[in-house]
């Protein structure tokens, strides 16, 4: 008989983290049920009218990476990643554009990046390049079976699975380093240790104040960035009908009330929904941001002042822009003048920054810049647009006149580098960080959970496991972080927790539950 036979379990959210753990708890024969408030799959991928009702373009996250952790999961039922869905590995990386047009193309090949920075910035800064690759790759190797593919670690445990007899290898973490530090010992160009210093924004922080473990970033994409044909979203979709092909049963359009308690108080019970739905359960994964845990438990959040600092929100604009010649590769960052201005803008006077650096993500673009549909290059064509913003959005309201003022500070910064883009207004979706605090409550539109800041952030974020029995945590927030396939991770580690927890208890255990509503006393809060 399957592990899981006849245990129901309800996961909460159909973003990556959910559904990663649905497929693993489905293929292990669990009876999985997944309640989703939006009316379909992804969470943060999600899609938007693009200007126009007929033309559809992600909002969400753009690239994909670490593939290697789909296939992982896609082997539970015989397949992998590049025969579910038509992806096409990037050549290039990215474009990264200064005042004037000043521009510099990063490679999937590390020795033809070390090239273009050797004609962009000299030899000695190609040579700092090629430590900064070996370093990072060498972080990577390090932590991805000690710390990202595994369950969360404490300080302690870390070392110990490093090996406390590797002291060399514990010091090549660079612990107590700042990103914005450890770049200084590679780079003297101040434009490559702002544009290295991006990978910060990776996970919702400031490179001033990240720890440089984030480095590990460069060597993620160097091992493959890809391209999804019909966007992120597709992944998501495809994802869901393998968990519905596996006995998954899906609840979308519907919202969590309520993680409701046994009669002892001490155990999950099952979810109650906005529809007076309740599905018993003796497990639940919740696949959503830690801070809206509290209000789903029946315990009060917690005080402003005991809350962690929130990273990142942003302001992003989708539509129909005319390129007008630009040189657009299906990624392009236009950086500001001065990125430590910029972060303080946003973390210190919690204001939008005056003069942002703008990620644009051109999805009719192949990774070299080529129109796929071989159109006029002066023909209007989808466009992402992202400025970095303070996760305020449930403190203020976003206007029309601060969309706007964003909107033209884009352009500004666009047009000081050699840009003539402009945003059509009349063909152009915004979501601003008061959407995002909607879409995502108790975040205050922040999108990758806590801000990693400080040598000790990656080990406060919440673990899989709580004290409340049978709950369970994944998503973006929670361990190992933000990202795709980090949250896929995250459902990895929240499956496999839920699945040894059952195997300790022996057997099933009966599902009472008492009244339909969570009781206050007992303690939920996610682990530390």
């Amino acid at each position: 008989m399957p592990e899981g036979a006849h245990e129901p379990v309800v996961v909460v959210g159909a973003g990556m983290g959910g559904l990663a753990a649905a497929i693993r708890l489905a293929a292990a024969g669990f009876r999985v049920s997944v309640v989703e408030i939006g009316d379909t799959p992804g969470g943060k991928l999600r899609q938007v009218p693009a200007g126009d009702a007929a033309v559809a373009i992600d909002a969400g996250p753009t690239v994909l990476t670490m593939a290697w952790v789909f296939d992982d999961l896609l082997s539970l039922v015989g397949t992998r990643l590049e025969d579910e869905i038509a992806l096409t590995r990037a050549t290039t990386l990215a474009r990264h554009v200064w005042r004037g047009g000043e521009s510099l193309d990063l490679f999937a090949e590390v020795a033809e990046s070390r090239r273009a920075i050797a004609d962009f910035a000299g030899r000695r800064e190609a040579e700092g390049f090629s430590r900064f690759a070996a370093d990072s790759a060498r972080i990577y190797r390090l932590l991805k079976d000690t710390f990202i593919d595994a369950e969360r670690p404490d300080p302690l445990s870390l070392s110990a699975r490093i090996g406390l007899l590797r002291p060399a290898s514990l010091l090549a973490l660079r612990p107590f380093s700042t990103l914005w530090s450890a770049l200084e010992g590679y780079f003297t160009d101040p434009r490559l240790r702002q544009l290295f210093g991006r990978y910060a924004t990776y996970c919702g922080a400031s490179p001033f104040r990240a720890p440089a473990t984030l480095m590990l970033v460069a060597h993620v994409e160097q091992a493959g960035v890809w391209i999804v044909e019909g966007g992120m979203s597709v992944l998501a979709r495809r994802l869901a009908k393998i968990a519905a092909d596996l006995g998954v049963t899906f609840h979308y359009g519907e919202r969590v009330d309520a993680i409701m308690r046994d009669r002892s108080g001490r155990a999950v019970a099952g979810v109650r929904t906005d529809r007076e739905h309740v599905l018993p359960a003796t497990g639940v994964i919740f696949n959503g941001d830690a801070a809206a845990l509290a209000g789903l438990v029946g315990r009060p959040p917690p005080r402003p002042d005991a809350q962690p600092e929130r990273s990142l929100s942003a302001l992003v604009a989708c539509g129909l822009v005319a390129p007008q010649g630009e040189s657009l590769a299906h990624h392009t960052v236009h950086f500001s003048d001065d990125s430590r201005a910029e972060f303080e803008a946003i973390f210190r006077n919690g204001r939008a920054p005056a003069d942002p650096t703008v990620y644009l993500c051109a999805p009719d673009r192949t990774a070299g810049g080529m129109r796929r549909d071989g159109g006029e290059v002066e023909a209007p064509e989808r466009l992402y647009a992202l400025m970095n913003m303070p996760a305020d959005g449930d403190r203020r309201a976003y206007d029309e006149s601060e969309i706007e003022r964003c909107l033209t500070t884009m352009e500004g910064r666009l047009a000081a580098n050699g840009s003539a883009l402009r945003f059509d207004r009349s063909r152009t979706t915004v979501t601003a960080p008061d959407g995002f605090a909607r879409l995502f409550p108790e975040t205050g539109g922040a999108l990758y959970g806590m801000a990693s800041h400080g040598w000790a952030a990656s080990f406060r974020r919440p673990a899989a496991r709580t004290a409340l029995k049978g709950l369970y945590l994944a998503g973006g927030s929670i361990h190992p972080g933000p990202g795709v396939p980090m949250a896929a991770l995250s459902g990895k580690i929240a499956a496999a927790s839920l699945m040894a927890d059952h195997r300790s208890d022996g057997r099933s255990r009966p599902v009472a539950i008492n009244g339909g509503m969570p009781m206050p006393s007992a303690t939920a809060a996610p682990t530390r």
